[in-house]
This record gives structure tokens, C-alpha cells and sequence, in this order.
């Protein structure tokens, strides 16, 4: 009798050791430093409590987080906007998707030479990014504003073959997007992407010259395997993102530089 207890003891108690380690994980989401790893720190005593370890791995770039998550390395990711994450997906043949939109960061028109618009002259230097995505997005920045006019400004990959009016002669610089705020000094101008922007002190909503409007189709997302969309701790990451708590914290931190998209 008393064997059996100890063996029913030793099995209860087994089971609630393993039943512990089934409801604790470890979510490893890579994501660029600012704003996007910023607010996934916010969450992270939410997830604990349901007993998910949020882990957050930085990068620098807009290229390694996909190739690191389509290989298993990470989780998920937390750096892009859905026209980016279409388009290199299909580029490269990955089964990688959106599980939730967070945020918006305005694309801008900076200068550290200039002051205003008026003084964008002819065969003025404008730096953008060389993404597909991003340089599509800044065309049509200036398209919206007036500056050029593209042939179909609903293209959100157009390009410079694609500008079918440009009164001011205007010279593009194509740069990879992380490069571009260290250029303005080189450049007339430069359209940055908010998060760089963010990162180099400079604050769209104010030093901007032209800026995107909150209508902006260019929410940042949460990006996983499409095979793991509906995994329960991606559903528990992407609510807790999409809180009020975080919510206020983009409102307050970001004073209008970053946009929530929930």
C-alpha cells in the first residue's frame, strides 16, 4: 500500500514537472532596435505571465530577419511592412507571412541642407531606398506632393522607369535604407525610412519636410512561417502588441513619429 502511494506521489508529482515545462516557452523574435524592439520590450511581462519567454534578437538591416526566420533561427520578426514582406517573399520563394499589424512609421523627405521645399531646385540629389518596397513608396511621396508624377501611382513598386513627369530634373540616389540618414549631408535631400530616421535623432513629425499621412498602407507587421499563424504564443504576441498598453506607449514615446495601426 505505502509503495503504491509513493509511486502515485512520484507520478503526480511528475506530471506537474512536465505540465510546468509545457506551459513555459521561449518566443525568439528578431526585430530592429528602434521602434520595433523598444515596444516589444513592453510586452514582455505580459507574455511572462502566460509563461512565455520573449527573447529579442536585434538586427541592423532589412534582409537577414526574413532569411533567419524562413531558416528556423527565429520565431518571428518584427521590422517590416506588409508591401516589403509580399514582395520578398515572392522574390525568394519563402513561406513567410503577416500574423498582425502594430504600427506605421511615416516615410519623410529630410535635408540638412534645406529648410523648405522651395528650395528643391532643378537637378536637385534625392537619396531613397533601394528596396523595391521602400523606393516604390517614396516616389510616391513625391508623387502625392506634387514633385514628380508617376504613370500609376497605385503601384507600390514603381520606380524611376515609371516617372512619366519630372519638371525639376530631379537625381536619384538609390541606398540601402539604413544608409540614407548618413548621407543628408552629401544629398539635397533624402527619404527615410521612420524607424532610421528615429535612430538618427531626427523626428518625422517635426524635421520631416514632406511626410506620409496616417492613411499610410504601410502598417509594420509581425512576420512568421505561414505554417505557424495560428500557434498559440504568435496569437498571444500579436494581442499583447496590439493593446492599449502599447497603444499609450507609441502615443507618448514617439509623439507622432510611429502610429499605431490596430
Amino acid at each position: 500500500m505505502k509503495k503504491n502511494l509513493k509511486l502515485l506521489a512520484l507520478t503526480g508529482l511528475l506530471s506537474i514537472v512536465v505540465s510546468a515545462n509545457s506551459l513555459g516557452s521561449t518566443l525568439k523574435v528578431g526585430a530592429t532596435p528602434v521602434p520595433h524592439s523598444e515596444i516589444l520590450e513592453i510586452v514582455k511581462p505580459e507574455l511572462a505571465k502566460e509563461g512565455i519567454e520573449l527573447e529579442i534578437v536585434e538586427f541592423t538591416d532589412y534582409v537577414t530577419p526574413n532569411i533567419a526566420l524562413n531558416d528556423g533561427d527565429l520565431d518571428a520578426n518584427f521590422f517590416q511592412h506588409s508591401p516589403y514582406l509580399k514582395k520578398f517573399a515572392e522574390e525568394r520563394n519563402l513561406d513567410i507571412a503577416s500574423a498582425g499589424a502594430i504600427h506605421v512609421e511615416p516615410l519623410g523627405l529630410f535635408s540638412s541642407k534645406h529648410k523648405s521645399l522651395d528650395e528643391l531646385e532643378k537637378g536637385s540629389v534625392v537619396a531613397i531606398p533601394n528596396d523595391p518596397a521602400n523606393g516604390g513608396r517614396a516616389l510616391i511621396l513625391l508623387h502625392n506632393n506634387g514633385i514628380i508624377k508617376l504613370s500609376n501611382p497605385q503601384n507600390l513598386y514603381s520606380t524611376e522607369f515609371d516617372v512619366v513627369e519630372n519638371p525639376k530634373k530631379i537625381k536619384f540616389k538609390s541606398l540601402e535604407a539604413a544608409q540614407l540618414p548618413r548621407v543628408l549631408r552629401d544629398v539635397d535631400f533624402a527619404i527615410i525610412n521612420g524607424n532610421y530616421a528615429i535612430e538618427a535623432n531626427l523626428n518625422p513629425s517635426k524635421d520631416a519636410l514632406l511626410l506620409e499621412g496616417k492613411e499610410s498602407p504601410y502598417a509594420n507587421v509581425i512576420a512568421v512561417k505561414t505554417k505557424d499563424l495560428n500557434k498559440e504564443e504568435v496569437k498571444s504576441l500579436v494581442k499583447a502588441l496590439q493593446s492599449e498598453k502599447v497603444a499609450d506607449f507609441i502615443k507618448e514615446k514617439y509623439n507622432g513619429a510611429v502610429v499605431k495601426a490596430f
